[in-house]
């Protein structure tokens, strides 16, 4: 009898070792080797292309050939839209044919809620739609697309974990589209490592993608989380499918963004907005309008930032408190935006505008549940963070952008312009942006072409400046 050989593979980054070691030397996670059965990779190639029909001797000798690049034909299938505008946005445009595209997000977030809602109207709208659910009953399913209105004449559901019994069952039914709820829960056969594994779900993986490339079909797959945030085995999963979307938002608020993070169809950091109800999730087609519908303009420490979320220009809420400090060490905590940029705008404040705040508490909040990383607000909460320490308020129809330097300094910020005029495209009457870059040429500009005076551009070269100008 032949002995069984073992190997140790790491659950995070899929790396390979011969003994156990407590620290993975490639990622440098701890504790994430499993033991695992060393199974020769021949055979698990043999039994993928059995699985997807392609061997050497098939007719589609294109994909064992190299062809020079006039030759090849490209693709007449246009993009499929999936029923809702917002997602599309994400997606650069709809659905690619043959695209395996990674649905990520905290469980209890509305993935299932929206994939099944994308079922429902490609069903409706283009043709028959495979849904596999590997956690839930097709029952549950049915009860949840009841709650959602939907009918689904061509919407077939499948309670499977076996990916062999999802291939055949996506080869027989020819569907427009498959989507796998989850791949943490799919089992190939062949691999004796469990279901979740960093082994089966780079080998599922791998078989869906080329499932997807050969029948030119779209694979939506699910994606659970690990408690760092990200997708389990990121690295894996996130460098074989083509696109990476995370559904994100706080579970205690009603509103969801659908966020690119990786799209080889499109633009990258592109989001979407949906708020969720009972009966499913609902785009938000103004989501600036409705972000600041409950400001409350009679407080201190409140400013309105436009940030850029890919192609969109978003407006949001920023609010601080500056408190002092009852004990020895200040504390700062920031909800929504970096923890060390809201240090560094602390420490400019008061080095070189002079306000004191590093012996008092400070905190800042993003409005909504979101996190935004781009320094183009950070005006806007140093601003905020000014108002509440000065109690003075930041009229209600100015927007702050710009970005702020360690010497005080403000620096420009990209795509200045659809900023601006999406501020007064939302009803404010002055923007203050930064004067370095086409802030001074922005500002001639709409001041010439708006000759009633309803909307101005008020421009500032350093923190010091804009804050006389926001708290006069």
């Amino acid at each position: 009898m032949a002995k069984i050989r073992t190997k140790y593979v790491c659950q995070q980054c899929g790396g390979e070792h011969s003994k156990w070691m407590g620290k993975c030397p490639d990622c440098g996670a701890w504790n994430t080797l499993e033991e695992v059965v060393d199974v020769p990779q021949s055979p698990a190639q043999q039994r993928r292309q059995s699985l997807l029909g392609v061997s050497p001797s098939s007719n589609n000798h294109h994909a064992h050939t190299p062809i020079v690049l006039p030759q090849i034909k490209p693709l007449v299938q246009e993009r499929i839209p999936v029923g809702y505008p917002e997602m599309d946005r994400v997606l650069g445009g709809g659905l690619v044919p043959g695209s395996l595209i990674l649905i990520g997000g905290e469980p209890g977030i509305g993935k299932s809620t929206l994939l099944l809602q994308v079922s429902g109207e490609i069903a409706k709208n283009v043709g028959p739609v495979l849904y596999v659910s590997g956690e839930e009953s097709i029952e549950q399913i049915k009860m949840r697309a009841e709650r959602l209105d939907i009918t689904g004449e061509q919407l077939y559901l499948l309670a499977a974990v076996e990916l062999d019994l999802i291939i055949e069952s996506v080869n027989r039914l020819k569907p427009a589209l498959v989507i796998v709820d989850s791949i943490q829960t799919v089992l190939a056969n062949h691999l004796t490592a469990a279901p979740g594994s960093i082994s089966q779900v780079r080998e599922c993986t791998l078989q869906l993608m080329q499932l997807a490339k050969t029948s030119q079909i779209p694979v939506l797959v699910i994606g659970h989380v690990t408690k760092e945030g990200t997708v389990a085995g990121p690295k894996v999963l996130e460098h074989i499918v083509d696109a990476v979307l995370y559904l994100e938002g706080e579970r205690y608020h009603s509103y969801r963004l659908l966020r690119g993070v990786k799209n080889r169809f499109g633009a990258t950091h592109e989001i979407g907005v949906f708020e969720m109800h009972g009966e499913g999730l609902i785009e938000v087609t103004n989501p600036s309008a409705v972000f600041l519908s409950d400001r409350a303009t009679n407080a201190s420490g409140s400013a309105v930032v436009v940030s850029m979320e890919g192609t969109r220009p978003l407006l949001v809420e920023v609010q601080a408190l500056v408190t002092p400090s009852n004990f020895g060490n200040p504390r700062s905590t920031a909800n929504g935006i970096d923890h060390n940029r809201l240090v560094m705008l602390m420490a400019v404040l008061t080095k070189r505008v002079g306000l004191a705040v590093g012996g008092h508490d400070v905190y800042a909040n993003v409005v909504g549940g979101f996190n935004i990383e781009e320094p183009s607000i950070d005006l806007g909460v140093a601003a905020a963070i000014a108002s509440s320490y000065r109690e003075k308020l930041i009229p209600a129809d100015m927007a702050l952008i710009g970005e702020v330097g360690l010497s005080g300094e403000l620096r420009a910020v990209s795509r200045l312009s659809l900023r601006v005029h999406e501020a007064a495209k939302l009803g404010f009457k002055r923007c203050l942006i930064p004067s370095a870059g086409q802030g001074t040429r922005l500002r001639n500009e709409i001041a010439e072409s708006n000759q009633s005076g309803e909307f101005k551009v008020i421009t500032a070269s350093t923190l010091a400046v804009a804050l006389e100008i926001a708290l006069h």
